[in-house]
């Protein structure tokens, strides 16, 4: 017998890449069961589908950095509750020293639909009971037809899990100015935050004042630096600088829809301009400015 959940989730989450560096994305996950009938004559209670499947997959990957750690690009080490991370790619080298609880570390050369899948459905069979025989995962995209970006960041006030540094979201923007939707301002915005950290400018530090691994060979020249303490502990990141945008609050959704309709606003002072901004998917805000 098998029993499915469609958009059971969505992990909100960013990866290390070779080539395109801290990438934000969100993929939507689907579900399938395979086994016997327990003593209720179903596969898994509805109820214990969403509680235990979605909360294992959330705790294990949502709102976390993905490590592909059989890379031979990464370095990290452990001690006790915190990890030192180091990363080259061919956007520059990046530098992490956080709480482990940020981290995912799968077991892999690349981060792909794969990999992430192999390594939930590891995690899933630890917590489903006995008679579920067989989990199919799917992991995808939300189809869009309109521009997205994909951006990493870190919400050092939340008192959840965005408190993260490097966890990241893609997301779609549409643009209205003067009531028109106009897709040359989706596109601005698509191609200025393609694979961009958004960085707060309270958060940005010295790369000196920062305790990274010991092989950390950067500068202030080539690298901003990042660091808070939130109540899940202290974060530091060094990011090379051509791949951030430093924004002058916090890098909520509310706030970034706000900036980007200032910004716009300032471009066109004549114009009236509505932005409606994504964080991920299904949720967001809206700002209206001018």
């Amino acid at each position: 017998m098998q029993l499915f959940v469609k958009d059971l989730t969505v992990i909100d989450f960013s990866y290390l890449c070779p080539i395109r560096g801290m990438v934000g994305e969100s993929w939507i996950v689907d579900v399938l069961l395979d086994g016997g009938l327990d003593e209720q004559n179903m596969v898994l209670d509805f109820a214990k589908v969403k509680r235990t499947i979605k909360n294992t997959i959330d705790d294990v990957a949502d709102h976390r950095l993905l490590i592909p750690t059989a890379c031979s690009e990464v370095r990290w080490q452990q001690k006790g509750d915190r990890v030192w991370m180091d990363f080259s790619s061919q956007k520059g080298d990046i530098h992490l020293a956080c709480p482990s609880q940020a981290f995912a570390l799968i077991p892999t050369e690349v981060i792909d639909y794969e990999s992430v899948n192999d390594f939930l459905k590891k995690a899933l069979r630890e917590v489903l009971p006995e008679n579920v025989q067989g989990i199919s995962l799917t992991l995808r995209h939300e189809a869009l037809d309109t521009p997205f970006y994909h951006y990493s960041h870190g919400l050092r006030k939340h008192d959840g899990n965005c408190q993260r540094i490097a966890h990241g979201h893609r997301s779609p923007v549409t643009v209205f100015e003067n009531g028109i939707a106009t897709p040359k301002w989706d596109h601005y915005w698509a191609e200025r935050w393609q694979d961009i950290y958004l960085g707060t400018e309270e958060d940005l530090v010295s790369i000196k004042t920062l305790h990274l691994s010991k092989q950390t060979k950067v500068s202030d020249e080539t690298h901003f630096g990042f660091h808070y303490v939130a109540p899940q502990g202290d974060f530091q990141l060094a990011i090379p600088k051509h791949c951030c945008d430093l924004i002058p609050h916090d890098t909520t959704v509310e706030l970034l829809a706000e900036y980007m309709a200032k910004t716009l606003s300032s471009k066109e002072p004549e114009s009236h301009f509505k932005v409606i901004a994504f964080e991920g998917i299904g949720k967001g805000a809206i700002a209206v400015r001018g």
